[in-house]
């Protein structure tokens, strides 16, 4: 069945009925939201949206029952915009509204005087047009020099000489961002940049449903839900949110970065670019989980600002990052596919030093010392998760017998495979990885670094900044040498 085409035609389809006539967005909203709920089998409410299920989920879902403007409070990289894009899809698939309307009027109760005219001039031939929810989400970014013009609309003088129409005249309005979403949802990113006198242009479209342009008495009765972001107040100096329009804000709802490492991986996997093409590619387990646990450790760091957070985006960006060193080692090499290893981490760290925001103490470390620290605590912690308690003295043992082995970065895996063959005990340890002899040698080559990288985590070995391994440092308490007679003595000496 095509859709209507003109007002009469429209009158004599299913969207002639009252419900569909006079609902507004929230009602949809809250409508095609309790058919969701109420639907059998169904668990994902915003599909992309991981980790909130029983924190933020629950209030959001509240907040749109309640039919409430809302905002979500987080730190950066902790999906407020996915999640507010994401409404879009509770909005009905299509939408009748007045072709040519700037304001997407509605044809049977136009607000706009160049749709009443039309209507009133064409009758049923008024021609229809139709909207998608993804036209009827409109997001703005607020910065400093946003003005009333920006989001409210302003008198356009040259619509009116064009037209020939006095400057008091609703025709002469070139309407802004807010009217231009009505009968869909507006969502603000970073509320606290916008200027406090902008934000109280916010406050007749959240209570009274209305605005007004330029002072002359024009009022649009907006159907327009209105959603926000931001960082919380303690964090930006930038600006803040003026308490009369919190007031007005039906719901405050505070987001968080994941909660465990299982968790962040199902997000980094979900947004981090792997399917590239080319040479066959498998990420081992182990190494999403060190990637995963930088940002676990760096939340905790007090040599990383807090306030500030660290974002989501870094073990995405690292992770696509560590993929493409892997990558280039595996062209060069010629091999078969694509596996990365832990040295391609730490190839990575421009993807890690950009996204930390160091304290006092982290920049007299400076942020590759800090990221190092980061990684190398990431790999312990990954290397204790498998293999606490396992008796890893007979890898020790051959490097504390003088043996030693060179893991070059670029190496190709068939080459260092015939080097760490030579360390006993070592290819019986990485059954715990899931990695058993008969697999490609590539696998084996990243499990067999990565437990000397665990080992040198722990201190049980040593590494050089060439990725030689080797003994632990076990250095002697320094003696110093008595002075012989015949010499003068040059050490110091007290005297009590």
């Amino acid at each position: 069945m095509s859709e209507p085409r003109t007002l009469g035609e429209l009158k004599r389809s299913p969207f002639s009925e009252e419900r569909s006539k006079r609902r507004r967005v929230k009602d949809e909203l809250r409508e095609n939201l309790m058919a969701r709920l109420s639907e059998r089998g169904r668990k994902e409410i915003f599909p992309g949206i991981v980790g909130y299920d029983d924190t933020v989920m629950p209030q959001l879902i509240n907040a749109l029952l309640s039919r409430h403007n809302f905002i979500l409070l987080g730190l950066r990289g902790q999906a407020k915009s996915r999640i507010l894009r994401a409404l879009a899809g509770l909005l009905d698939p299509r939408l009748p509204y007045v072709e040519g309307c700037e304001i997407n009027d509605s044809p049977y109760e136009p607000i706009c005087r160049r749709c009443r005219e039309l209507i009133a001039e064409k009758g049923d031939a008024t021609p229809i047009a139709w909207l998608t929810p993804e036209q009827r989400y409109v997001e703005k970014l607020a910065t400093p020099d946003v003005t009333i013009a920006d989001l409210i609309g302003d008198i356009d003088p040259i619509k009116a000489a064009r037209g020939g129409h006095h400057l008091a005249s609703e025709h002469t309005v070139h309407y802004g961002l807010l009217p231009r979403a009505n009968r869909g949802i507006f969502a603000i990113n970073e509320l606290p940049d916008l200027a406090g006198k902008i934000q109280v242009g916010l406050f007749n479209i959240m209570q009274e449903g209305d605005v007004q342009i330029k002072g002359y008495p024009v009022r649009l009765p907006l159907d327009v839900a209105l959603v926000f972001s931001a960082n919380p107040e303690d964090y930006t100096a930038r600006g803040k949110i003026i308490t009369p329009l919190k007031d007005r804000i039906g719901s405050e709802i505070r987001t968080h970065y994941p909660a465990t490492v299982e968790e962040g991986i199902a997000i980094t996997t979900q947004e981090a670019w792997e399917r590239r093409g080319g040479l066959p590619l498998s990420v081992p387990k182990f190494v999403r989980e060190v990637i995963e646990r930088i940002a676990f450790a760096a939340r905790e760091d007090k040599k990383i600002d807090k306030r500030s957070g660290v974002s989501q985006r870094l073990p995405i960006s690292a992770l696509e990052n560590v993929i493409s060193s892997a990558e280039q080692r595996a062209l060069r090499n010629r091999e078969k596919m694509v596996v990365p290893r832990i040295s391609d981490i730490y190839g990575a760290m421009p993807a890690i030093t950009g996204k930390l925001e160091l304290e006092y103490e982290g920049e007299m470390r400076g942020a590759d010392n800090v990221a190092r620290e980061l990684i190398r605590t990431a790999v312990a912690r990954t290397f204790d998760s498998y293999f606490t308690g396992a008796n890893m003295q007979q890898i020790v043992q051959w490097f504390d017998l003088g043996g030693e082995i060179k893991l070059a970065d670029s190496a190709a895996a068939t080459e260092v495979f015939s080097t760490l063959k030579n360390i006993q005990g070592l290819h019986e340890k990485l059954a715990a990885l899931g990695v058993q002899t008969k697999d490609i040698v590539e696998e084996q080559v990243a499990a067999a670094e990565f437990v000397l990288e665990g080992l040198y985590a722990h201190k049980r070995i040593g590494r050089s900044e060439e990725r030689v391994f080797t003994a632990g440092e076990k250095a002697p308490k320094r003696v110093e040498p008595e002075p012989r007679p015949d010499q003068p003595f040059r050490g110091r000496r007290s005297f009590n």
